[in-house]
């Protein structure tokens, strides 16, 4: 979960926004979640809300990350297949080892969301869900992160690139803490 992943996945965007938690982001999530478990539910293990909209009471990026949990890569073959029969673009691992990302390539009427397909075991997921639990149960951490996440949204207004690189230290941080 280094900046390497707001970098590589940035679409370009004319202003960083970082909002209040919205409790219609997961609503959002489920069904977002609901039609990607119709078209792969019986090749992966869960689908699950990571990055900073999963995280109650978290100013965040009003985009949806969602990590599709499969067993090995054994299966990945046929994700990338059916998800491409539904409008999807297999991008590659964007530089995240163990985490593949895929575009939508027509909108939907969702949310703007990120796909990522990841094995049970990858350092993507792993590290998504490490860091999301921290900050679902440490209020401090989660509040210094909002406070950081608003001032940079502020200070890099028109550049994600540079808004991300400057949350690695604090991602890298918990990510040190959490995971051995």
């Amino acid at each position: 979960m280094t900046h390497r992943r707001c970098i590589s996945i940035a679409q370009k965007t004319k202003v960083v926004e970082v909002v209040p938690y919205d409790p219609e982001w997961k609503v959002e999530f489920n069904k977002i979640r609901d039609q990607l478990l119709s078209y792969v539910g019986d090749l992966i293990i869960t689908i699950e809300h990571v990055g900073s909209t999963s995280i109650e009471g978290l100013a965040a990026k009003p985009i949806i990350d969602l990590d599709l949990v499969m067993d090995s890569y054994e299966v990945f073959p046929q994700i990338i297949e059916r998800l491409q029969l539904h409008g999807y673009e297999h991008q590659g691992n964007l530089g995240i080892e163990g985490r593949e990302a895929f575009k939508r390539r027509q909108a939907d009427e969702f949310m703007k969301y990120h796909l990522y397909v990841c094995p049970k075991n990858g350092k993507g997921y792993l590290e998504h869900i490490a860091f999301r639990d921290y900050l679902r149960s440490n209020v401090p951490a989660r509040q210094a992160y909002a406070e950081l996440k608003q001032r940079l949204a502020e200070q890099y207004r028109y550049d994600i690139d540079a808004y991300c690189e400057a949350k690695t230290a604090f991602v890298t941080s918990i990510l040190s803490k959490v995971i051995k």
